[in-house]
């Protein structure tokens, strides 16, 4: 439960002032303006939010360009029970419900969290997830065994940028704040002459640079985790007269950041005289054609293909000559990947007319198969000297890999309707996997696996305002291979299973104003993947183990809740929440023994609330504030975050043309790390401690949009 403190702090005085004027305004009256119908992208038929019977967050356009500068991290304290992992400048690794990777993968990926940007796979390397001209956001929680398989035992983010239109539109934005950030972009689009159809465009650029937070007191700069990010997006829209709806996309991004954010003394001054980068440079593209030309069903054929450059390299001692001085201690981890993926998938889906079991139950059936490689070349070089005890430590270690891995899925689902307001959905999907594994220690592996997920879905519409629904599902995670110095009989780890079962409410009142969904889950991971980690070598940082074995069950019970109100024309809130209790039913190592322990990155419960005021004469201002529980940095120390709550604040001008808008994130400066080790790091002891990554202090800026 909540304490009584969590209510008496500062930050949440200020959010319980900026909504009590509206206790004190007796004209308000019901909202003429109704909250938009959402379509969800991800969902194999298109339908509306409020359609699908699952938990899901989606953040739209007004809210992705309202509470957010740049990067998907800035949003992700706004989803219930959503946590990421600061082992990096951005966040690239996801969990929901206390399920997700933490840090760098070795040998394969493996994904517990789908994460995709219009049809392209990035899951596990989320860096690259930029905000600008991005049209939705949708954050599906709980399995996803049936719609995306292997990467997604946790759920799935679907990012969806700007669509084409028939009417030419763009904008042209610019930011500055402190930190020295710097932003500009543009983006425009709309109908273009061709024959045999109707066909539309959308373009759009954007840069983004800043310092990083980080004074690197050796060196004597700023920018050693600073930030250089630029977003290429295109997409052409052809709709022939042919029953043909053909989508390309294409996409750049650039993602040239340092990482120089741990510090000896966990403060924002850092000694590193060797600063890393946390580097991601990708291109993507997707081809999603879809086909109406029959009367019983319809062909979607979607095509992707990404390539991915990631550099990620840190200094491993985070200080200087200097610093440990009269010791001589000096290690560096440098990690170059190239992750490339190509899929394909084909879908039937039936139309009206092709209904079955006399014309009451849609069905669908598809293929899906994909090429994934991963080839990696990872440098750990350094030098340890006691003069004390004119003791030494040299280290020169190179490592290369090479892995493949090729999916193969059968997937389908049937809708069966009963009567006017009940549905049965069953879905299943059957996925193959062979691997290809060979590195430059001589390990050579070949492991495959066959895989099945799915779900089962009742759903009632009580009324036209309130729809209930519950389901059982099944996610699936992959098994994988340990790399180091593991006993043979642990090389290999099996496979895992996530079940869920879930109940919940969807509901819409006051003529559509204001909507209000929950949900209840209770999951089991069975063989559950759990990686730990151990230094091999106490005064060597770059010497850690890391090893996954299925040493543990988990169970997880949980609750969410979100709530969409527009009062009236001049006033929206919203309020989402999310409790979570995830620990581990069954883990025991020789190392350690965390059963009934909670896992790591799980906090007990996550808020969020905000609100938006808009005067008729454009003036508005906006508040958001989010909370979250602490939580375990890792499995393999106890070592706590502390609870966090952060508020953001906007207030601005928009005028038919143009806009500019005043904000500050992080408004209070709340202190709140984003990740946790504990280790030994400072000669000539060596003592364990723990070292934090703080995510980003307070920043203020201006905005400025100029529509078109």
């Amino acid at each position: 439960m909540l304490p009584i403190s969590f209510f008496q702090r500062r930050p949440v005085g200020a959010v319980v002032i900026f909504f009590l004027p509206v206790t004190l305004l007796p004209d308000f009256s019901a909202a003429e303006e109704i909250l938009e119908e959402i379509i969800v992208t991800a969902d194999f038929r298109g339908r509306t939010a409020a359609e699908l019977p699952a938990s899901i967050t989606v953040l739209d356009r007004k809210m992705i360009e309202q509470a957010a500068v740049q990067h998907f991290e800035e949003l992700v304290f706004i989803v219930p029970n959503f946590n990421w992992s600061g082992d990096g400048n951005r966040a690239r690794y996801f969990q929901i419900r206390g399920v997700g990777e933490l840090e760098q993968y070795e040998g394969a990926p493996n994904p517990s969290v789908g994460f995709l940007i219009d049809d392209i796979d990035f899951s596990g390397i989320g860096t690259i997830a930029t905000l600008f001209d991005v049209q939705q956001i949708e954050v599906l929680r709980g399995p996803q065994g049936t719609r995306f398989g292997a990467n997604a035992l946790a759920g799935l983010v679907y990012v969806q940028s700007a669509e084409p239109s028939d009417e030419w539109s763009g904008n042209i934005r610019f930011g500055l704040a402190d930190d020295d950030a710097f932003s500009g972009g543009v983006a425009f689009g709309g109908p273009i002459a061709s024959p045999g159809g109707n066909t539309s465009f959308r373009f759009s650029v954007h840069h983004y640079q800043s310092n990083g937070f980080r004074h690197n007191a050796f060196l004597g700069r700023d920018d050693t985790n600073g930030r250089h990010e630029t977003t290429v997006r295109g997409k052409l829209l052809w709709q022939t007269d042919a029953n043909w709806t053909v989508k390309l996309t294409m996409m750049y991004t650039d993602i040239d950041d340092g990482y120089d954010a741990f510090a000896v003394d966990n403060s924002f001054t850092v000694l590193s005289d060797r600063p890393g980068k946390d580097a991601q440079e990708s291109v993507g593209s997707s081809l999603k054609a879809v086909w109406h030309g029959a009367d019983h069903f319809s062909l979607t054929s979607i095509t992707s293909f990404a390539k991915s450059d990631i550099d990620f390299s840190f200094d491993a001692d985070w200080g200087n000559p200097d610093a440990w001085a009269p010791f001589t201690y000096d290690f560096i981890s440098v990690n170059d990947r190239e992750r490339s993926t190509l899929s394909q998938e084909f879908r039937l889906t039936s139309s009206d007319g092709g209904r079955i079991f006399n014309a009451s139950t849609d069905w669908l059936v598809g293929v899906y198969v994909t090429r994934l490689t991963d080839d990696l070349e990872t440098l750990n070089q350094g030098f340890y000297f006691d003069p004390f005890f004119d003791f030494s430590l040299g280290l020169d270690d190179s490592f290369s890999s090479a892995y493949e891995a090729i999916n193969a899925a059968l997937f389908g689902q049937l809708d069966f309707n009963f009567g006017d307001s009940s549905q049965l959905t069953l879905g299943v999907r059957l996925e193959e996997r062979s691997t290809d594994y060979a590195d430059s220690s001589g390990l050579s592996l070949g492991p495959g696996e066959t895989m099945v997920g799915g779900q089962l879905t009742v759903s009632h519409g009580f009324s036209e305002a309130l729809t209930g629904f519950v389901s059982l599902s099944k996610g699936y995670k992959a098994g994988g291979f340990n790399l180091g110095l593991v006993p043979d009989d642990r090389r290999e780890f099996e496979q895992e299973a996530l079940w869920n079962l879930e109940a919940g409410i969807k509901s819409y009142w006051l003529d559509n104003a204001l909507v209000f969904n929950a949900s209840v889950f209770y999951s089991e991971r069975s063989d559950q993947q759990v990686r730990t980690s151990f230094q091999l070598v106490p005064n060597d940082p770059a010497s850690f183990v890391f090893f996954t074995d299925n040493a543990a069950k988990g169970q997880t019970v949980g609750f969410e809740a979100d709530l969409r109100w527009q009062l009236n024309e001049a006033w929206q809130f919203y309020a989402n929440a999310g409790l979570l209790k995830a620990e581990f039913e069954e883990f025991s190592t020789p190392q350690v023994d965390l059963s009934g322990r909670r896992q790591a990155h799980a906090p007990d419960y996550t808020v969020a609330l905000g609100g938006v005021y808009r005067h008729p004469s454009g003036l508005f201002a906006r508040l958001d504030y989010s909370a979250r529980d602490e939580f375990y940095f890792d499995v393999s120390h106890d070592q706590l975050s502390l609870a966090a709550e952060i508020v953001n604040a906007r207030i601005g001008y928009d005028a038919d043309r143009w806009s500019a808008q005043l904000w500050a994130r992080n408004l209070f400066n709340e202190q709140h790390a984003v990740r946790g080790f504990y280790f030994g790091n400072e000669p000539p002891d060596f003592p364990d401690k723990l070292y934090l990554r703080y995510g980003d202090p307070r920043q203020i800026g201006i905005t400025f949009d100029m529509r078109f």
